[in-house]
């Protein structure tokens, strides 16, 4: 199944100054739109209340939602906790000034408990509190760390796989256009102010490994196309690996982005994050996979020596993995 001719010649790389160009411009703007307006951290990193409310009798989330958000609690995250009785409710009572402040100067845990439990009583009488409680902004703090070291980890381990399997440049090229994507997308997120909590994070590390897999796909057309040709430019065969692979990184971002949607429609409010950040860091990385990555390589000056296979006459001429 092809979409473009296996053998067409587009030109990518004749436009490779006019796409670094725009790729820097939108890294520098999206650094820019952390450090000006910040990501909408969620619940998960800033802190808040959490509950857990019993039903006699199943009850839908898409329900338990509605009742919150008719008694002016409209910021709640609402899950499902193992079944169809018990719900997960999570909210931040900074948006209720009345509610913060107990005796000791804590949050008020009873007043917000007992407001959460009359309005959703006043849609399902059968509703009992099981627990509530307070989670602190250090927690939060502690997740956003992890969260970054967990990133940096995840492109070091990538650089040093391609460092292996294939050579240094490739490693350079993908860590490059790695670091483009989540800038990008993390930028995208901070335009809009999306909330960012543990899924976002979460769809944030798999939009490195999604966006590392086309990279590698069209990476090994070029060490093939390398090893094959006699005499070729390095443009050259960086522009016919892109047009070999075109089909493929086309139909396997379509499909992946059909996913995402399906879920946004389907899956419900709590992996609403999710889908859109996939959705968006599958575009960014497909775009860099054709535009970006190989620009930079030729640019680093890989060559066929660099991936000709060791001999036994000059051993370091060449490495293979």
């Amino acid at each position: 199944m092809e979409i473009f001719n296996h053998d067409s010649n587009i030109h990518f790389l004749g436009m490779r100054k006019y796409t670094i160009a725009i790729a820097i411009f939108l890294m520098v703007a999206s650094v820019a739109l952390i450090a000006t307006k910040g990501l909408n951290y969620g619940l998960d990193f800033t802190g808040g209340v959490s509950m857990v409310v019993d039903y006699d009798q199943p009850v839908e989330i898409a329900d338990v939602r509605a009742a919150l958000e008719k008694g002016g609690l409209d910021h709640a995250v609402v899950q499902a906790l193992g079944g169809t009785r018990e719900v997960s409710i999570r909210m931040q009572p900074k948006d209720d000034p009345a509610a913060l402040q107990a005796a000791d100067g804590k949050v008020n845990l009873d007043r917000i408990a007992a407001d959460v439990t009359r309005t959703l009583q006043a849609a399902r009488p059968d509703a009992k509190l099981k627990s509530r409680d307070y989670v602190g902004s250090e927690v939060g703090a502690e997740l956003r760390s992890d969260g970054t070291v967990a990133a940096i980890f995840v492109i070091l381990g990538i650089m040093a796989y391609l460092w292996i399997r294939f050579e240094r440049r490739f490693a350079i090229a993908a860590v490059a256009t790695e670091v483009h994507d989540v800038l990008v997308t993390l930028g995208i997120l901070a335009l809009v102010q999306r909330e960012f909590d543990m899924t976002v994070l979460a769809s944030v590390l798999a939009v490195i490994g999604y966006s590392i897999n086309d990279k590698v796909v069209v990476f090994d057309r070029i060490r093939e196309l390398f090893r094959l040709a006699r005499k070729a430019e390095p443009e050259e065969i960086l522009n016919r690996s892109i047009n070999n692979t075109l089909s493929r990184t086309i139909i396997t971002s379509l499909f992946t982005g059909i996913t995402m949607g399906a879920l946004y429609f389907f899956g419900g409010p709590v992996v609403h994050g999710f889908a859109i950040t996939m959705l968006i860091g599958i575009l960014v990385g497909t775009l860099s996979s054709i535009f970006v990555a190989s620009p930079i390589l030729l640019w680093l000056g890989v060559s066929k020596k660099d991936l000709m296979p060791v001999t036994k006459e000059n051993p370091e001429l060449a490495r293979r993995p």
